[in-house]
């Protein structure tokens, strides 16, 4: 008797082998779904920055108003006629003896 239930608890362990180490086991679905999880996460932040580039790819080819917006804040540039006041601040930690 103690022969047949050594023989039957090898043959469940021979056979739970498979689903939790093997191939296809239970720990490499969760292992993919998770990685799949991650995946998805990635796209969904790539796609809003992609939109977000898509977006100012119109703006710069359909009007004058960003082209100006993105020289006057980027390059520095004025317009003609134009007078360009810098404002300095001065630190109140610098000035005080």
């Amino acid at each position: 008797m103690k022969a047949l239930t050594l023989i039957f608890v090898i043959l469940i362990a021979l056979l739970q082998y498979p689903l939790w180490l093997g191939k296809g086991s239970w720990l490499r679905v969760w292992d993919l779904k998770s990685q799949i999880a991650k995946q998805e996460e990635k796209n969904n932040r790539d796609k809003i920055r992609n939109d977000a580039l898509d977006a100012e790819v119109r703006d710069l080819k359909s009007g004058k108003a960003a082209i100006e917006e993105r020289a006057r804040s980027e390059l520095g540039m004025v317009k003609q006629d134009e007078v360009f006041y810098q404002v300095l601040q001065v630190e109140e930690s610098a000035s005080k003896p």
